[in-house]
């Protein structure tokens, strides 16, 4: 598998090993498959739950046999992730001799930052630190996943609405190394993710100016696809909030009208993962164009409202379901109603491609729609039945 395979450069890729944090999630379970299926790697998958890895630990003569290893770990409080990371550098006796230290471990849902934001600060900051630390200390590799929540606010979105600035895209294309962070006020707790998330990625980047760190930060923007969040009541809390994919995917396969938060006048741009995870393997395989860079990953072609997101779900879900569409497909709903005390929103995210371009000739390739017909097939084909039975066993019991 490993010959013939080379980088962007011309040189052989050779086997390393992964550490990788939070494998046990969404974009940790497609990146394990990607990197299972098509290079020589070894992962040493890290999580407390192994669900959506399950099919690619189970024993067999699948070609990947023997190359991850799952480690039940909350990184919080297990004195074992620093020793793992020393391991696996053991591991790689090639010339490409470092230990890819990817994590991906946070708490990510919007329902969360307002109403557990001492939970979303510790997450995505405090408990991050020593990982950091290990890396620095022990000279590892570092490919830290942030989030585009990280821009907050656009520069127009401060100005009057019928201002012809606002249609300028320097005052609303989001770049690494230009937009600045603008944040809502403290007590619109919603933002505690996003300043989370921007200390972390400010530690990094000292440790890297200071103490030598090689890392590369990946700033996703809207990544779904297959195995995204949870449908609550089924995989996941009934009274569990996941993104706005999953809500909606939860809504469509209940029956239920979507519901839009303060009218879903909020503008997203969304990229499918298996798409982004070309994007990640070129990092990892690409030290020498990835390291020190901050990547934005995402497709700036693919922007809706999210009202227009909830029309075309309902359409495609109606074609990959046979379900006649419903009456009232949408209703809206307050963000307080919805969300809580606390919630504040950013108006747009878009992504400027340049750097990523640049560095790693990466574009994304596959349109909204065609996306959404692969996630919700998915999502029907996993949950129909589940939801099926979840709402017959009350009618049952009375």
């Amino acid at each position: 598998m490993a010959s013939g395979r080379v980088d962007l450069d011309g040189r052989p890729i050779k086997a390393i090993t992964i550490c990788m944090i939070g494998a046990g999630g969404f974009i940790g379970s497609h990146l394990c498959e990607k990197l299972m299926a098509e290079t020589p790697h070894t992962v040493l998958a890290v999580d407390v739950y192994n669900d959506k890895i399950q099919h690619l630990l189970e024993p067999s003569t699948l070609p990947w046999t023997g190359r991850i290893h799952f480690h039940r770990i909350n990184i919080k409080h297990d004195s074992r992730l620093e020793g793992l990371i020393k391991m696996a550098d053991l591991v790689s006796s090639s010339l490409l001799k470092f230990l890819s230290t990817i994590n991906l471990a946070a708490i990510c849902t919007p329902a969360d930052y307002n109403t557990r934001p001492l939970d979303t600060i510790y997450s995505n900051f405090i408990d991050a630190i020593p990982v950091v630390k290990y890396c620095s200390e022990n000279n590892k590799r570092l490919i830290h996943f942030s989030t585009c929540e990280i821009y907050g606010k656009t520069i127009g979105s401060f100005l009057p609405k019928d201002h012809p600035l606002r249609q300028d895209p320097a005052f609303y294309v989001l770049k690494e190394d230009a937009s600045p962070c603008i944040f809502g006020p403290i007590e619109k707790q919603r933002w505690s993710y996003a300043c989370a998330k921007q200390l972390i990625e400010r530690l990094i980047y000292a440790e890297g100016a200071e103490n030598g760190l090689e890392f590369t930060i990946v700033r996703p923007f809207n990544w779904i696809g297959p195995r995204m969040d949870f449908i609550p009541g089924i995989d996941g809390p009934s009274e569990g909030v996941p993104r706005v994919l999953a809500c909606f995917s939860n809504n469509l396969l209940r029956g239920e009208p979507l519901k839009l938060v303060d009218g879903g006048q909020s503008q997203r741009t969304f990229v499918y993962i298996k798409d982004a995870i070309e994007a990640v393997l070129l990092m990892i395989e690409n030290p020498a164009r990835a390291n020190g860079h901050i990547f934005n990953v995402g497709n700036p072609n693919n922007e809706v409202t999210v009202k227009q997101l909830a029309e075309m779900m309902t359409e495609v879900y109606r074609k990959v379901s046979g379900k006649p569409a419903l009456e009232v497909p949408t209703i809206d709903v307050s963000s307080k109603e919805f969300y809580g005390e606390g919630y504040d929103d950013s108006d747009k995210r878009i992504p400027d491609m340049t750097i990523i371009n640049k560095q790693l000739g990466w574009n994304p390739k596959t349109s909204l729609w065609d996306l959404l017909e692969s996630t919700l097939t998915y999502q029907h084909r996993t949950y129909a039945d589940a939801i099926k039975q979840a709402i017959a066993k009350p009618m049952a019991s009375s």
